[in-house]
């Protein structure tokens, strides 16, 4: 079997550019990458001791498949349910400005939105539209073929958007044995830049996907 120190990990730090942006920063990295694979990972993220390894088998044996998705546990060990079908503006309006007391009386819309009708700890999900980017696994010549993130999100929808391309030239898998711990999310408790920030991002993801208000 395959371990981690089979694969070589080495290390480089970029820096010196300033706050450039989330997906700008990470399209620094990806740049200058020659890997076989790269993945995407948010600093608020603690990786399980087998996800990676996970993920790199589970990409050997799916040469058709270009991205791949965890399961994602809160702090609490509570499975957050990141996978998305695409949104209506009505959906992002209730994530990015509503508090979690009112989103809570919306059960049946955030099932869909968030595809907890087919998200599970076990059940490999083929295709999901739209996957976080707190733990994206790529393969490198996919990313590079995208041309990474598009520089034009400052902050939050540069994930969706990069996901939607991707179904253009390989397949997205959430593979549920691939599991993380993410301790961020939330736009709603983080203040008016923040909401600011998604509102027009949000505005930029609707303007390129097309725009779906219910």
């Amino acid at each position: 079997m395959k371990t981690l120190s089979d694969v070589g990990l080495r290390s480089k730090y970029v820096a010196g550019h300033g706050n450039v942006g989330y997906g700008r920063g990470h399209n620094l990295a990806i740049e200058q990458t020659s890997s076989r694979y790269h993945l995407v990972l948010n600093p608020d993220v603690d990786l399980d001791a087998g996800a990676l390894l996970n993920g790199l088998t589970f990409l050997d044996a799916n040469p058709a498949v270009g991205l791949v998705t965890p399961w994602v546990g809160d702090s609490g060990g509570r499975q957050q349910y990141l996978c998305r079908r695409f949104p209506s503006v009505l959906d992002l309006f209730i994530r990015g400005f509503l508090p979690l007391r009112l989103r809570g009386k919306l059960p049946r819309r955030f099932t869909r939105y968030e595809m907890r009708d087919v998200i599970d700890e076990r059940n490999v999900v083929w295709d999901p539209p739209i996957v976080s980017g707190c733990f994206m696994l790529f393969r490198t010549d996919v990313i590079k073929r995208l041309n990474g993130f598009d520089p034009r999100y400052f902050l939050y929808f540069e994930d969706y958007d990069l996901s939607l391309r991707t179904h253009e030239v390989a397949r997205v898998v959430y593979v549920p044995w691939i599991r993380i711990l993410h301790y961020g999310g939330g736009v709603a408790h983080k203040g008016w830049t923040h909401r600011k920030l998604f509102a027009a991002s949000a505005f930029k993801f609707f303007n390129r996907f097309g725009w779906k208000w219910l």
